[in-house]
C-alpha cells in the first residue's frame, strides 16, 4: 500500500506499512488540538515514531499520542502495542470480546472495551465502534466523519474484493458478511473511503455490487 495523507476539514488521517505482513498502521491527528490517535499497533515502533513524527507539521499546535485503539486481536496487529503504551502511556481502546486476547498476546490491560455503538473520543475526535463479528469475536471498524467525509477503518473485517478470512467456517462468515451488510453498507454511503488492516484502500460503493457474490462463493 501506498502511504495515505488525507488532509480533511479537522483531521489529517496519515499511514504506513509494517512488517512481512504489510500492516497498516493509521494516524489522526486534530487539527484543532493537537490530539493524535493510532490504529494498530502492529509492528515496527520507529516506523511509528516516524509516522507520529511526520504529522507534527499538520497543525500549528504540538502534537501528542493520547489514543492507540486495536482493531482485533490477531498477532500481526498487536506487535507493537505493549511497547508503544509503555512509551507514550496513551489510553487503549478494543473490542470488550478481544480484551483477552489483546492481553494474553501484547500483555497489554484495554483501558477501553468497546461494543457495537459506543465511541472513541481523543481531544476533539470522535470515532464510531462497529462492531463485526466474525473474523474475530471482537473485531471493531472505526468510523471518522469528517467535513462530509466518512473514513472507515476496517481492519482485517473488509477488504477490496471481500470479507476477512473465517478460516471456512460457514457460521462465521455468514456472521460477518451480515454485519458488514447492515452495519457498514446500509449505514455509510457510498463514497465512504474503506481503509483495511492490509492492502489497498477502496469504498463502500466499489465493493457495494458485489456483496451477493460473496454470499455465494461462501468467504
Amino acid at each position: 500500500m501506498s502511504e495515505i495523507f488525507l488532509d480533511l476539514t479537522n483531521v489529517t488521517v496519515r499511514s504506513v506499512s509494517v512488517s512481512e505482513m504489510s500492516n497498516n498502521i493509521y494516524l489522526v491527528t486534530s487539527k484543532s488540538d493537537g490530539s493524535q490517535l493510532l490504529i494498530d499497533a502492529a509492528d515496527d515502533a520507529p516506523a511509528i515514531d516516524g509516522l507520529v513524527e511526520s504529522a507534527s507539521s499538520d497543525t500549528e499546535v504540538a502534537t501528542r499520542l493520547e489514543g492507540i485503539a486495536t482493531t482485533h486481536q490477531h498477532w500481526d496487529h498487536i506487535r507493537a502495542l505493549h511497547e508503544y503504551v509503555e512509551s507514550t502511556g496513551a489510553k487503549t481502546f478494543a473490542g470488550a470480546e478481544d480484551v483477552e486476547g489483546i492481553a494474553a498476546g501484547a500483555d497489554v490491560a484495554i483501558d477501553v472495551p468497546l461494543k457495537h455503538g459506543d465511541t472513541v473520543s481523543v481531544g476533539t475526535t470522535v470515532l464510531e465502534c462497529v462492531h463485526l463479528r466474525g473474523h474475530t469475536p471482537g473485531s471493531i471498524a472505526y468510523v471518522l466523519r469528517d467535513g462530509g467525509t466518512t473514513v472507515i477503518f476496517s481492519g482485517d473485517s473488509l477488504f477490496p474484493g471481500g470479507v476477512g478470512n473465517t478460516q471456512n467456517d460457514a457460521g462465521r462468515f455468514a456472521s460477518l458478511l451480515d454485519d458488514v451488510t447492515t452495519r457498514l453498507f446500509e449505514q455509510y454511503p457510498d463514497d465512504s473511503l474503506v481503509l483495511p488492516g492490509h492492502g489497498a484502500t477502496t469504498t463502500l460503493g466499489a465493493e457495494r455490487p458485489n456483496l451477493d457474490e460473496w454470499r455465494v462463493r461462501g468467504w
